[in-house]
């Protein structure tokens, strides 16, 4: 499962705010992120998307992007027990978004499903959570915390993981797609940044992301142009995924998301065709 990059503290979602040597995950907040723009946009120069991303239909494809770069697999509901250490610096790695030990949102996911099922098998970790919280420490974790994540996949546990994700990454993003005037394309390309990036403010976060592309284009609601503009922000992307090792690997913005912006797809309206590591993926 490749890991995000650079996080401040646990993308839209880490209440508990974390930011870990650069590699941080945003801090979770209920309220505007650091990163969103709040300054008012004429609306004759918003986009008027065909379908949001937040439409049942296009959020279950966004769901299957993802997880094809994540999991290589568009079964992102096969997801939720899934947890290994891959060496990322992250510590355990888990659940259809890839919940991390180590920046926090694995720490508010279980703080949210033990708020909703008090007493279950996994909150007896959320001490050891805390103190691992900043590093790739698995100290209280092991030996039994993998089986009692596998163990604890209920229907409670996916409820608060579909919570967090959306709370966390996917809202926000498609809501400041949204401001910026993009449709379901752009908004995903928004998404799949803040899963791996983080949504922060700093250069390798989502925020500083958005941030590079502005400095370059102006987004549609600006008055810009929507193709123009999200080449950018893929331009800034991409730099930000070479600054890290472990996401050097660019295919999901070159021969996925690149791929759809190139043919005009702003709806995300299959059939979608698309490679991520070298492997072909379609949604009919």
């Amino acid at each position: 499962m490749s890991k995000r990059i650079g996080l401040a503290a646990i993308a839209v979602a880490v209440p508990a705010a974390l930011v870990f040597a650069g590699v941080g995950i945003g801090q979770a907040s209920e309220h505007t992120p650091p990163w969103a723009d709040t300054r008012p946009h004429h609306s004759a120069h918003k986009a008027v998307a065909a379908t949001n991303l937040d439409d049942p239909a296009k959020k279950e494809i966004a769901m299957k992007l993802v997880s094809s770069a994540e999991n290589s697999s568009l079964d992102w509901r096969a997801q939720f027990k899934y947890i290994e250490d891959i060496g990322d610096g992250r510590g355990y790695t888990a659940g259809i978004i890839g919940f991390c030990s180590g920046t926090g949102d694995m720490l508010d996911l279980v703080e949210y499903y033990t708020q909703q099922k008090p007493g279950n098998v996994l909150a007896k970790y959320l001490p050891a959570l805390r103190d691992v919280n900043g590093s790739d420490s698995h100290d209280g974790l092991d030996p039994n915390f993998t089986k009692d994540w596998k163990k604890a996949a209920d229907k409670a546990f996916r409820d608060a993981q579909e919570h967090e994700r959306d709370r966390v990454y996917f809202n926000p993003a498609v809501k400041q797609g949204k401001d910026d005037g993009l449709g379901a394309l752009g908004q995903f390309i928004y998404y799949d940044a803040i899963v791996m990036h983080g949504p922060g403010d700093s250069k390798d976060s989502f925020g500083g992301i958005r941030e590079t592309a502005l400095s370059k284009a102006e987004p549609p609601a600006q008055g810009g142009n929507e193709t123009t503009y999200l080449n950018a922000f893929l331009d800034a992307r991409k730099k930000a995924m070479q600054t890290e090792e472990a996401h050097s690997d660019t295919s999901r913005v070159d021969t996925e998301q690149r791929k759809f912006l190139n043919e005009k797809n702003f709806d995300l309206a299959p059939p979608l065709k698309w490679q991520v590591y070298g492997d072909p993926y379609e949604i009919s």
